[in-house]
């Protein structure tokens, strides 16, 4: 069976990077960074929504010439955030026995590329992981199901669970036709009941069991 993660919310809290990299822009502009809980809020649809969204609660004019100038040194700077990033408790146990017993593990994130694989290979995810896709590899992003399918095909079709933390990873997967598990504890803005899932869990402990439930048709929401 094949087991599509989401990165940021999902395997890795990566909120504390992505806050400095939002200190080194808007101090350049004389604005104050964003908040730990400002970060999270405005992640998941991808860096241009995150820079919108940057933008809008510092009060800067979102002219097309401004946003583009703000999200091409978003991204320059972006690339090297990666040292403040962690993974969340027993991803990385999760992840090594879900492959050992045969599946095909993808990576399915809004992040850009280049950042994308910089943290990747940080955390020494790469070994881990048979199919990656990110922000700028497909024309569409998420919640879009282009870049799902994508990946599922790198990993060769089949059965696939998808697995996130956020409204835009439930309706990506629902868009996609394919089951999703929800992680609890990443970014999501809404209550778990109000986001559409098959499965929920807040520990990676869990997902063994899950995926068992997934490749015997069952649900456990």
């Amino acid at each position: 069976m094949n087991i599509v993660f989401d990165l940021d919310g999902t395997l890795i809290d990566s909120a504390a990077d992505i806050q400095a990299v939002t200190e080194v822009i808007l101090g350049g502009l004389g604005k104050a960074p964003l908040t730990l809980e400002e970060t999270r809020a405005f992640v998941g649809e991808g860096a241009p929504v995150l820079v919108s969204r940057m933008m809008a609660a510092r009060g800067i004019a979102q002219t097309p010439e401004a946003h583009a100038e703000i999200y091409a040194a978003f991204v320059a700077e972006y690339e090297f955030a990666v040292e403040r990033a962690v993974y969340y408790p027993g991803v990385l146990d999760a992840l090594a026995r879900l492959r050992a017993g045969g599946h095909r593990l993808g990576l399915c994130t809004n992040k850009p590329e280049l950042p994308a694989r910089a943290v990747v290979r940080h955390m020494k995810m790469e070994p881990l992981l048979d199919a990656f896709v990110a922000g700028g590899m497909v024309e569409s992003r998420k919640p879009e199901p282009e870049m799902l399918w994508r990946c599922i095909g790198d990993l060769g079709g089949g059965a696939t669970l998808y697995v996130g933390d956020s409204e835009t990873d439930a309706e990506t997967a629902r868009r996609a036709g394919v089951p999703f598990a929800l992680y609890t504890e990443g970014y999501r803005r809404t209550a778990v009941e109000e986001i559409p899932h098959q499965w929920h869990f807040d520990h990676f402990d869990h997902l063994a069991g899950i995926v068992a439930q997934a490749q015997g048709g069952q649900t456990g929401a």
